[in-house]
């Protein structure tokens, strides 16, 4: 599987490249799409905002986008 999200990737940029991905940060309680901070913050920096662990939530997005 190639790795098109990294962790340092902006939550912006992430759901920039395609907005369905939106449902794998739901679905991790990860609600801040639509919130100021996503267009700064990394998807490493609001994983550890919200406890979540970055490599599983990295993993469910690259397989995602993998699969189009």
């Amino acid at each position: 599987m190639e790795e098109i999200i990294k962790k340092d990737m902006t939550i912006k940029e992430i759901i920039d490249m395609d907005e369905e991905l939106a449902e794998i940060f739901f679905a991790f309680g990860m609600f801040c799409i639509g919130c100021a901070m996503a267009s700064g913050e990394t998807l490493e920096e609001a994983c550890e905002v919200h406890g979540i662990e970055c490599e599983e939530i990295l993993k469910a997005l690259n397989l995602a986008i993998n699969q189009q």
